[in-house]
């Protein structure tokens, strides 16, 4: 396993990183089988371990807690995401004191620790203002509860407001941002890797199978079970009929021969790519089985060189999105025709 330092935090984290979303009710409900496969990681060397508050409703986050017990939590770097709703009523959901305060206490239960390496906000929160944000996030530092904290899938405009309110404020700033990328998903190269690298940001990514598009499993004139898997979950992005996925299941397609050109599988490949960028610090991978965490693994060994690099090129531009690859959270300002409108009268 290779190691990097996350950003200026000091910390070095593996380049592989444990994404749990698949662990619990959304993925694999065995709680036992789960902490195997944590269990396993962690003795591949990976010492990066990423969950959320949401996933699963908090059940990815106790079964991480379980698989926690007995080991040294020193060895682990633990990272969680809060922001989306938890439960039922009001304020119990985005980026502000009141809510994260709570949330992060939640999330020490849940995990059965006495802190937490990496907290990130999940998404932005327009109802909030950054400075508030920030401010509690410091705040939660100072108090031991967290030890850094980052952003996860913002856009790169956010990202440096952010940082110059920081330095407007003198605010503790976030250390890290966490963006979807993947071969089929380049779209952060063009902003937000850029902007992340300018601040000095130390970078995990997520969905590098481009939420299983890239298993191997996909490729033109295969049918499609839409009735299992990450297919189950998200079937439009999967479903040949949906404008779009044939050029995704043709580009697939190519990338498997790129892959068996230097000797190893297409989700391999996949998860070495995005480490490649300057930007970038650790690739999460998500497994759902101990088959999945050991075919993931191997790809720590695959350094794509500049001809394979401009194979892909050629199959997926440099800052091309094959599809929208977060289908969690759209912008206020494509969401809500008021801030897209003029007033009638001032039209």
């Amino acid at each position: 396993m290779r190691y990097r330092n996350l950003g200026g935090t000091g910390i070095e984290v593996s380049v592989h990183c444990l994404g749990t979303m698949m662990f619990g009710a959304v993925g694999n409900p065995d709680h036992d089988d789960c902490v195997e496969i944590i269990h396993a990681a962690l003795d591949e060397g990976i010492n990066f371990v990423d969950t959320a508050d949401m996933y699963s409703a908090g059940e990815s986050e106790t079964i991480v807690g379980k698989a926690l017990k007995g080991r040294r939590r020193e060895d682990v770097v633990l990272a969680t995401k809060g922001h989306f709703p938890l439960g039922e009523g009001r304020n119990r959901s985005g980026n502000s004191r009141r809510w994260l305060v709570q949330a992060v206490e939640d999330s020490l239960t849940r995990l059965g620790t006495d802190w937490i390496d990496l907290y990130q906000v999940h998404r932005p929160d327009p109802r909030t203002d950054i400075e508030e944000t920030l401010g509690v996030l410091g705040d939660l530092v100072r108090a031991g509860k967290i030890r850094a904290f980052g952003c996860s899938t913002f856009p790169a405009e956010e990202i440096a407001e952010s940082h110059h309110v920081a330095e407007r404020r003198g605010l503790a700033r976030f250390r890290t941002e966490q963006p979807p990328y993947s071969i089929l998903a380049r779209g952060v190269e063009k902003d937000v890797l850029p902007t992340a690298r300018k601040y000095g940001m130390g970078v995990l990514t997520w969905s590098p199978l481009a939420s299983g598009f890239l298993s191997g499993a996909y490729r033109p004139g295969r049918d499609v079970d839409l009735s299992s898997g990450r297919a189950a979950l998200t079937p439009a992005r999967f479903d040949p009929a949906v404008p779009g996925n044939l050029a995704k299941l043709a580009a697939a397609g190519e990338l498997i021969e790129v892959a068996e050109s230097i000797g190893c599988s297409l989700p391999e490949l996949a998860v070495a790519f995005p480490l490649v960028h300057p930007a970038v610090t650790s690739v999460i991978i998500g497994p759902r089985t101990m088959e999945q965490l050991r075919s993931l693994v191997k790809g720590v060994s695959v350094v794509p060189d500049d001809e394979t690099l401009d194979r892909i090129d050629a199959i997926v531009p440099p800052g091309t999105n094959l599809y929208h690859p977060d289908g969690a959270w759209r912008p206020a300002a494509l969401t809500e025709p008021a801030l897209r409108r003029r007033p009638v009268g001032d039209r």
